[in-house]
């Protein structure tokens, strides 16, 4: 399911800052709808995202494959912390930027976004004036409740982790209101490490589709940030775009029933998954099939 076309490097600019990515124009056709992928929470788009855009491009959809602000090749900081409104800022530029380019139909471009970029994806799509350029969203093991995947996290992680981490978002808080950057921590790690991801098998799953640009750290706040994000919460607003909605059932980091529920209430379609959260992605067991089920909603719902 990949092409041999050869990814170009597409600079836009967003915030005053510019990003990167890497857009593939669709085989075989002059204008084509466009696929805008992002990433989840510290990826990158060297990391899992070119596989699924190069599978895009040979089925006749021209794919662009972003990164963040503070994130690989993208310019911009702090460095490695999240900040979702920015980041929403970021894939809104990225759609405004490929809208120009005579090989992309603009009435047909498409958001596509995996765990964190999947609520990202969601979110953006459904802002008034949006919905004209965005065609279909799909949305590939969402976080679309931050309160529910912290629920989550503080039954499955070990109580000493889930310490540190608490004492790791107050000095990051205390870090911001003094005007400094706030400090890093792993994004992933073997249980019981202060990782924001200590589950077991995830350094592995994420080590497993890691490119050149991706680091290892993530802005201590994280934690805080995510609470309050809840793109799910507004989902409803969608009904009458098409939406597409990837759910691994084992899912450990973004609960597959707060997906479930966002996705009834947009009225999406819904796809599910015998995986945990890394297992839709390049060499893990459903990839393939995702990428066929991906493939099947834009051939109905864009063309």
């Amino acid at each position: 399911m990949t092409s041999q076309i050869t990814p170009l490097d597409l600079d836009f600019r967003s915030g005053g800052d510019t990003c990167r990515g890497w857009f593939l124009p669709a085989a075989g056709t002059d204008r084509a709808p466009c696929v805008v992928l992002a990433h989840g929470l510290g990826g990158t788009a060297d990391s899992g995202l070119l596989q699924f855009a190069e599978a895009f491009a040979a089925a006749g959809y021209a794919a662009f494959a972003i990164d963040y602000r503070g994130f690989g090749r993208s310019d911009g900081g702090p460095r490695q912390v999240v900040s979702p409104s920015r980041q929403q800022d970021d894939l809104r530029a990225a759609v405004a930027a490929v809208a120009t380019r005579p090989d992309v139909d603009a009435d047909r471009i498409v958001l596509w976004g995996c765990s964190l970029g999947g609520g990202h994806a969601l979110e953006v799509a459904r802002e008034p004036g949006g919905a004209s350029r965005i065609a279909a969203v799909i949305s590939v093991v969402p976080l679309v409740d931050g309160r529910a995947a912290a629920v989550a996290a503080a039954r499955q992680h070990r109580p000493g982790a889930l310490l540190r981490s608490t004492g790791t978002t107050v000095a990051a808080k205390a870090a911001a209101a003094l005007g400094r950057t706030e400090p890093l921590v792993p994004l992933v790690g073997p249980p019981g490490s202060n990782a924001v991801l200590s589950l077991e098998g995830y350094e592995e799953a994420y080590g497993s589709i890691a490119g050149p640009s991706w680091r290892n750290e993530i802005g201590g706040g994280v934690g805080a940030v995510l609470g309050s994000f809840r793109p799910g919460a507004k989902a409803a607003e969608l009904a009458g775009t098409p939406v597409l909605v990837q759910i691994a059932d084992l899912d450990r980091s973004a609960p597959p029933h707060a997906a479930s529920t966002a996705a009834f209430a947009a009225r999406a379609e819904v796809r599910h998954y015998p995986g945990d959260h890394f297992d839709l992605f390049p060499g893990r067991p459903c990839h393939e099939l995702a990428v066929t089920h991906a493939l099947h909603f834009l051939r109905r719902h864009v063309g």
